[in-house]
């Protein structure tokens, strides 16, 4: 059974920085994409940041220059969140998309920024 476990949210002020990671286990088929997503309270999910199989990044305009996603290996994907900001308070979800189509997800781990 495929489980993604997302680590690294918690509280902090607008400016700082937060490191989240998601860890895969179990098999999983080829990864093709792994996504980290949020959700704001009382709003859409919303993606916020995309890594491909190859390598390519593509970001939500809100958090280009500001999140960088990376793959520490082939089962670990991090979202480096720095200057963070007040809007940037949700549930952080990762999500892995494989060649065959299928999709998981993570429970989600909560980010609040505030003073």
């Amino acid at each position: 059974q495929v489980q993604l476990v997302e680590s690294g949210g918690g509280l902090v002020q607008p400016g700082g920085s937060l490191r989240l990671s998601c860890a895969i286990s179990g098999y999983i088929f080829s990864i093709s994409t792994m996504d980290w997503y949020r959700q704001p309270p009382g709003k859409q999910r919303e993606l916020v940041a995309r890594i491909t199989s190859g390598g390519f990044t593509n970001y939500a305009d809100s958090v280009k220059g500001r999140f960088t996603i990376s793959r520490d290996n082939a089962r670990t994907v991090v979202l480096q969140m720095n200057s963070l900001k007040p809007e940037d308070t949700a549930a952080y979800y990762c999500s892995v998309e494989t060649t065959n189509a299928a999709i998981y997800w993570g429970q989600g781990t909560q980010v609040t920024v505030s003073s």
